[in-house]
């Protein structure tokens, strides 16, 4: 997520978001309220965040699938 989504993001502050969900109350024209979890640089999910954006500015991305954890045991 860049400038181009919203000037919180400008620059050093730009994100990559996993997005939950999209909340389908009405806002300002070419706005919307986003949900989902900010992603470090191996795809992780490291922290939940509602956002607001403009739709139009975001950029889709394809990230690497965080490694599955075994049930009882280690990172593989």
């Amino acid at each position: 997520m860049t400038g181009r989504a919203s000037v919180q993001f400008a620059g050093t502050r730009a994100l990559m978001l996993r997005v939950l969900a999209v909340d389908p109350k009405p806002t300002y024209y070419g706005w919307a309220w986003i949900t989902g979890y900010v992603l470090d640089h191996l795809g992780e999910a490291v922290e939940r965040r509602e956002i607001f954006v403009q739709p139009a500015g975001l950029q889709l991305v394809q990230t690497p699938r965080p490694a599955r954890h075994p049930v009882g045991g280690r990172r593989v």
